[in-house]
Parts: C-alpha cells; structure tokens; sequence
C-alpha cells in the first residue's frame, strides 16, 4: 500500500492541527469466468482510502472508506456506492475497530481460516463447505451496512480476537465471533466460536504449518445450521522465486453438497502484478442443488 501525505496543515489550519497520512490501496483485476458452462468477461476496480493520524501519547486514530466497480456474470459492468466507514484505534498490542468493519472469521488475525484461495477470483477455499453454516463477512459495499466492533489483542505469539455485529432494519442477523491463536514460529493454531442469531452456535478449529517453500494447514468445525461436521484443507508450494502453486479441498457438513477440490497457481511478473488462474469442482446447493460443477478462471492482478 503506497502512502501520499496530504498537507491537512495548510496555512489556514490553526495551530498545532496534526497532519494526516491518507493512504490509497486495493487492487485490479480483469480475465475471463467459466462456471457451470458459460464463459463470461471479468473485472474488479477496489480503492480502500485510509485516513490516519496519531495523539502525542501514542494512540493511532483511522478511518476507511472503499470505491468499488464489478462486472456480472451477464458481461455486464457496474460501478458501486461509496461504501460507509470504518473506524480504528490502536496502542501498542491492542486495536480496536467500530462501524462497516470486516468480522473476525474474514481478517483472519486469531488464526487462519480461509488458507490459500484459488484463482484470480477465489473460485474456492478450503473453507467453502463452511459457508452455508458460519458467518464471514467483508466490510459492506451497498446499500444499508451492518456495523460492527472488533477487538484484537496480540503479545507475545498469542492473540485474542472478537467481533460482535448489530442487527440492522434490512439485516436481523446479529452474531458475535470470539477466536484465539498462537503463533509457534513455523506455525499457528487457533479455535473460534460463534453465536448467530439466523445460523446458531458454530466452532472452528485450525492448524497451519510452513516447511520453507511448502505451506500445509486445515480447519475442522461445526454449526447448528449444518448436517455434519465440516473440514477443509489447503496446500501451496514456491516453485522458483515467480510461480507458487495451491491446492485446496473442502467437504462435509451439508449433504445435499459435493465436495470442492481445485488447483490453481500466481505467477509473479513484479511491480505487484501477478497473472492467476485454477480450475475447481465446487458445489453450492443455491445454484445446482448440491450435484457440483466445474468452475475455472484466469486473468491479471494488479496490487498497489
């Protein structure tokens, strides 16, 4: 994320005003889709503005806001509202965040629960069988926004983390996400637990190990809103200093559901640009009844 500091200390600013660091980041991406037979354009524009500024006595104050455009599976392009804020505070191992914030189980600071995702789309993880029965949601683009309050401690190797996510007039889904992890040098575990008002109770458990150029970790779990338990894993390799390869499986919980098994790879070309694609079995009981469907893509990535 490259950083432009904007003089907010003009010569009409009163004195002692603080200037603000206003970041700019997010990403590109445009290829092509094939799922369930057809074959359509992609592309994705994602611009997260970051104010921040600091008290004399250390304590980190932010807020974001994101710029969205997408295209739809009709080849057809669009460009998103301006997206409500988030907002931060920060002293030394402790953050907190209130407003259209991402939930524990998506920032993944506790643990990793999503592990590699494959593609320049993320057309599957290990988690994906998790979906129907646990709760992970990005910060809201459109239209009326949960907020929510996320605390994470970290010292040491250890962090605790929690998420609780009011219910809105158009979203009475309110839940609250607990997690805690440790990080063992070439490793992390972590346990989270869940409990939403539309899915239930749920709980997730996860391990990851790295052996130099080779990453392997999976996640276990269970929800009120599922037939089964659910588990998934997920594997990546460095092939030379460009090109890493990933690999994911994903099973369990619903029965009406297949599983989901996918390759993929990301290779480097520099200056955060990064060609992508994977090719999955992925199940999903909304669109083909559980029965499973290949889904594949491939395009450019670019990360500023």
């Amino acid at each position: 994320m490259k950083k432009i500091l904007v003089a907010t200390t003009a010569l009409i600013a009163t004195a002692g005003m603080a200037a603000a660091d206003v970041s700019f980041g997010g990403y590109g991406r445009f290829g092509v889709v094939h799922s369930d037979g057809d074959n359509n354009m992609h592309q994705r524009f994602r611009l997260n503005i970051t104010a921040k500024t600091e008290t004399t006595g250390g304590l980190a104050v932010s807020g974001t806001v994101r710029l969205q455009a997408d295209s739809k599976a009709d080849d057809s392009a669009f460009g998103r509202d301006l997206s409500s804020a988030k907002f931060g505070l920060a002293y030394g191992g402790f953050s907190m965040e209130v407003g259209n914030a991402e939930d524990m189980l998506f920032q993944q600071k506790a643990f990793k629960y999503q592990g590699a995702n494959i593609g320049l789309t993320g057309i599957s993880s290990r988690r994906h069988a998790f979906n129907d029965g646990f709760d992970r949601n990005d910060m809201g683009q459109d239209g009326d926004n949960q907020q929510r309050i996320n605390v994470v401690y970290t010292n040491s190797g250890f962090t605790g983390a929690a998420t609780h996510t009011l219910e809105t007039g158009s979203n009475e889904n309110a839940y609250t996400q607990v997690g805690v992890g440790y990080n063992f040098g070439n490793g992390t575990v972590g346990l989270g637990y869940g409990d939403s008002d539309i899915k239930g109770e749920y709980w997730v458990a996860a391990l990851d190990m790295s052996f130099g150029d080779f990453n392997v970790g999976g996640i276990v779990g269970e929800s009120d809103a599922l037939d089964d338990t659910v588990y998934g894993f997920s594997a990546d390799y460095q092939v030379g200093s460009a090109t890493k390869l990933l690999a994911i499986y994903s099973g369990g919980g619903d029965k009406a559901n297949d599983d989901h098994y996918g390759v993929g790879f990301i290779h480097n070309l520099g200056g955060g640009v990064t060609l992508r694609g994977a090719v999955a079995q992925v199940s999903d009981s909304k669109i083909d009844g559980g029965n499973g469907f290949t889904k594949a893509d491939f395009g450019i990535r670019f990360d500023f």
